[in-house]
């Protein structure tokens, strides 16, 4: 609660400072007015940086409701440590830190450096890290280290080594906006990267010469700036760039001087390509695309000169991502299409810091700065430059197999970092089984609604975006600053620091005495310059020194910063240079002179066979799953369920299907649906339970679901409980897109909406519970500003009665009851104010009376109701007010029904819609299904029209 200064009391001091968005790998900067008096700083306005060269100002919605995440309700405060009786209890940092630096040095001494584990992220800082990689890598010696960047943009990274030598992404977004044509390969650009996607819709708008082609089993909102879509069989990317391949050398589109003077492999890649029918007619059958669509693809991009080809999750989740990424990247080096202005291959990553983790060695089969295990030398450079005594032998286990490692006993000890494992991998309910049998699991963690903590032994509290300080690396290369603008509520302290104090309990005082998160990155830069030399292939040159080894990633420059330089660092694109008269130079594009980072400095091209996903389908499992990103939420929704208007675009879990495949299963659109999958044994393998949304852009055998819910907001809601644990043999990246599932009704004779103040329950467990007594079958928690919305689905005729008054703290002081219907109305009081809310209505089917959740969210606030608001309660809405529908703006809070209102009024355009109701005015996002809503409007007058005529 903020109290108003007296008159006289010295004003609130108020400044502006620049940090960087914590989701998408696009690195928005963000501007932040503070304002400080003499007990603490709040931020009063947040917007985008103009300055910042990733985001020109712009942020989407889930930036732009940062501030909304920030409250300390919820937030871990004090380290953890559960007693013998399996309770978590508080514990000061000494005792913590001691009993961790105690176990790793007695697992050391009787099981071996390996006996430890880290499971870390791409939320973490470079700074956090690299003190994490030198620990656990330099020091305990074990190289299990990895991260969940791994489940993204792994296959991506070997794509990379493989062609180009290192783990080089050669594009920068300004190359989007000078290309002659942009192909999106398994990238809902519109929701996962929505500013990355605002630029690529002004760009085409600035050339009109330029064409976007959109490839990706559904029809999603990226298709909106579409000149051409191919709906492709899932799992056949590999195969149509093939293709794609053969059709370049069939129709002379070859850059012949390019690839003899730059590149090797050729013949080899396409001898592999020819091994099956290359003819347009077999690639069409064989990716289930329309031949002319196909074609028209080939031409444009074996025609044009400056093409890139943006591609994402849904090529790098697959048991064969790492092939599919080369197969992109052999038809741009085969046509000379990278290192030149609008031209490449671009691997666009899933979160903030994916790449400031591949920089630092954050994966297990990396040691630091570039290098890794297999590359001669380079244990012993990374050894002498940390004075480092326990370098690994070898590569640790990636993260599937990491949790396998530990299900078999073979590590002890385990410490996960700024993640929830127990949610977002596959076979999770496996996952979670390992961590409840590891000895010692140690979660680092802001947030007290992660899944993971059930199975922690300590707890330590850390701190959160606006208090992390450090650095991050987005999708081009792009080192930017996260300022640390606020202090961390009670106890909660920076991941690098936790780290560093365990090691210097261990007895490495020297390795780790770090006075702040500059000294940890001047420290990454030097790394990054040591004995690292620029490439020289060009006749005559000398041959390298033996100790020296030749990596693109080289910052060296910034190790030069002090403190003051540090925290005024501008983004900058790696590798750094320092400019005739000193000044810092990025690099914008990467292959510009054509010199690769591999022996002889020619790119590879690589010979690849596709090979159909590994997760079959069968009798049992007939339907092909998909999982992936929403719109506005983030991960497993530790973060943005904390922002109310983020949880309303899709308030629920929900699977997408055809009509044809929902009609055959009995399902109707808003009905609830089952899912499940099958092990090798033919064991039910996950239980996700979700509404149905009907979609003519969903591929007919086919189906589509968010990854995003955890325990703490569905009861049924894990997606990674469906997917078998099977990886990419190169890459070690989990088949997340291809899984293999059946579709069935929920069987449930009653659905409720539940509205309760705030604080009635303590959080899901009591939900959960009190759900148990109703022989509830199906509960989402949908947390709003001034309420909590809990949608209820179960079986049997409840004592509702009884049941209000055991679980809601007060009987009802409103209740209606439709006897003929099987419907209930009813509303709790205290001291007049409104305390819950239901409504119950009988059947499977949703209800069509769906309550206004905005009015009521107001009655929940107010100290007094008017007879006018009291009398409204049980239908949910005041009298003529009427249902707006399901969310689409959430910068305004606009609904689906008002907008199509709206376009049935005459508003007949986006900007129309805009200046009447402010939808898509604020950050975008919302605008492409804006646009989606007015052409099914035009459409379906058309289609009256006709049945008139």
């Amino acid at each position: 609660m903020q109290v108003r200064n007296p008159p006289d009391a010295p004003q609130p001091a108020r400044c502006r400072a620049t940090t960087t968005c914590p989701y998408c790998g696009v690195g928005c900067g963000v501007a932040v007015e503070l304002e400080q008096d003499q007990d603490s700083v709040r931020i009063v306005s947040l917007s985008g940086d103009v300055a910042h060269p990733a985001n020109h100002g712009r942020l989407c919605v889930k930036g732009s409701a940062l501030a909304e995440t920030l409250s300390a309700d919820g937030r871990l405060t004090m380290p953890q440590v559960r007693d013998e009786a399996g309770v978590l209890r508080e514990v000061s940092w000494e005792t913590a830190l001691d009993l961790i630096a105690a176990r790793f040095a007695d697992l050391s001494r009787t099981h071996g450096g390996e006996s430890i584990a880290a499971y870390l992220s791409g939320q973490l800082l470079t700074e956090d890290y690299y003190v994490a990689n030198k620990l656990f890598k330099g020091f305990i010696g074990t190289p299990h280290l990895d991260t969940n960047s791994r489940l993204c943009m792994a296959s991506a990274v070997v794509a990379h080594k493989r062609a180009f030598g290192a783990d080089a992404v050669p594009c920068s977004y300004e190359d989007l906006e000078r290309a002659e044509l942009v192909v999106l390969v398994g990238s809902n650009l519109a929701w996962n990267h929505p500013v990355l996607f605002q630029r690529l819709k002004q760009a085409r708008i600035d050339n009109p010469l330029l064409r976007i082609v959109v490839i990706d089993p559904r029809v999603t909102d990226s298709c909106e700036i579409a000149d051409l879509y191919l709906g492709l069989r899932p799992g056949s990317d590999a195969r149509l760039f093939n293709g794609l391949l053969a059709y370049m050398a069939d129709r002379g589109r070859l850059d012949r001087l390019y690839l003899k003077a730059h590149t090797q492999g050729f013949d080899a890649a396409l001898k592999a390509a020819r091994r099956e029918d290359c003819s347009l007619a077999a690639i069409a059958r064989d990716c289930d695309v329309d031949v002319e669509r196909l074609e028209t693809f080939y031409y444009w991009f074996a025609t044009q000169l400056h093409v890139v080809t943006l591609f994402s999750q849904g090529v790098n989740q697959s048991t064969s991502g790492t092939d599919k990424g080369n197969a992109i990247i052999n038809c741009h080096l085969a046509g000379g299409k990278l290192g030149l202005p609008g031209a490449g291959p671009f691997s666009i990553t899933g979160q903030p810091n994916a790449m400031g983790g591949r920089e630092v060695g954050g994966l297990a089969n990396q040691l630091a700065a570039h290098m890794d295990y297999e590359t001669p030398g380079a244990r012993e450079l990374v050894g002498e430059f940390w004075n480092a005594p326990n370098i690994p032998q070898g590569p640790g286990h990636k993260a599937v197999e990491l949790f396998a490692a530990i299900e078999r006993g073979e590590i002890q000890a385990l410490w996960i970092m700024a993640t929830n494992p127990a949610v977002s991998l596959p076979d999770s309910t496996r996952v979670r089984a390992a961590l409840a049998a590891c000895p010692l699991v140690i979660v680092s963690e802001c947030m007290a609604d992660s899944d993971t903590l059930a199975y922690a032994d300590v707890v330590l509290p850390a701190s959160s975006w606006s208090e992390k300080d450090g650095t991050v690396t987005n999708s081009e290369r792009c080192i930017s600053r996260q300022r640390g603008l606020l202090a961390p509520p009670g106890e909660a302290r920076h991941d690098w620091w936790q780290l560093a104090e365990v090691g210097k309990r261990m007895g490495y005082q020297a390795a780790f005495g770090y006075s702040g998160p500059h000294a940890i990155f001047r420290e990454h830069a030097r790394l990054s310059g040591f004995r690292n030399v620029a490439p020289r292939h060009k006749a005559g040159s000398k041959p390298l020194a033996a100790s020296s080894i030749r990596r693109l990633f080289n910052i060296a420059p910034l190790a030069e910063l002090d403190r003051e330089g540090y925290d005024a660092l501008r983004p900058i694109q790696w590798p750094v240079r320092r400019g005739e008269k000193g000044e810092l130079i990025g690099t914008l594009r990467l292959f510009e002179d054509a010199t690769f980072n591999t022996p002889n400095g020619r790119a590879r091209l690589v010979p690849v066979t596709p090979q159909l996903p590994h997760q079959a389908l069968s009798d049992a499992t007939p339907l092909r799953l998909n999982t992936g990103r929403i719109r506005d939420q983030w991960h497993t929704m530790t973060r943005t369920a904390r922002s109310a208007r983020l949880m309303n675009h899709r308030a629920e879990p929900f699977v997408e299907l055809h009509p044809q495949d929902a009609a055959a299963r009995g399902l109707q659109d808003g009905a609830l649906a089952q899912l499940a999958g099958r092990d090798e044994q033919g064991s039910v393998r996950g239980d996700y339970r979700a509404r149905v949304r009907i979609s003519h852009g969903q591929r007919q055998g086919e189906v589509f679901i968010p990854m995003h819910w955890n325990d703490h907001f569905a009861s049924h809601g894990r997606a990674g409980a469906l997917l078998a644990g099977l990886v990419d043999p190169f890459s070690g990246q989990p088949e997340s897109k291809h899984g293999a599932v059946d579709v069935m009704p929920l069987p449930c004779e009653w659905q409720a909406t539940l509205l309760i103040a705030p604080g009635i329950w303590g959080g899901h467990e009591d939900l959960a519970g009190a759900m148990t007594e109703l022989e509830g079958c199906y509960w989402a928690r949908i947390p709003q500003a001034t309420l909590v919305r809990c949608q209820l689905a179960g079986e049997g005729q409840p004592d509702w009665a009884l049941w209000c008054e055991r679980h809601l703290s007060v009987q009802a002081g409103l209740w209606a009851q439709d006897m003929a219907q099987g419907g209930i109305s009813a509303a709790g009081f205290r001291e007049g104010r409104l305390i819950w809310w239901l409504r119950v209505t009988a059947g499977a089917a949703r209800s069509d009376r769906q309550p206004n959740i905005a009015w009521l969210g107001e009655c929940f606030a107010s100290d007094q109701l008017s007879a006018l608001e009291r009398r409204s309660l049980l239908a949910g809405r005041l009298s003529g007010q009427a249902d707006v529908g399901t969310m689409v703006c959430a910068c305004h809070q606009v609904g689906e029904l008002t907008i199509r209102q709206a376009i049935q009024s005459g508003d007949r355009c986006v900007e129309a819609l805009g200046a009447r109701l402010a939808c898509g005015t604020r950050c975008g996002s919302c605008l492409p299904e804006l646009k989606r809503l007015v052409e099914e409007e035009r459409s379906d007058e058309r289609t009256d029209s006709l049945e008139m005529a």
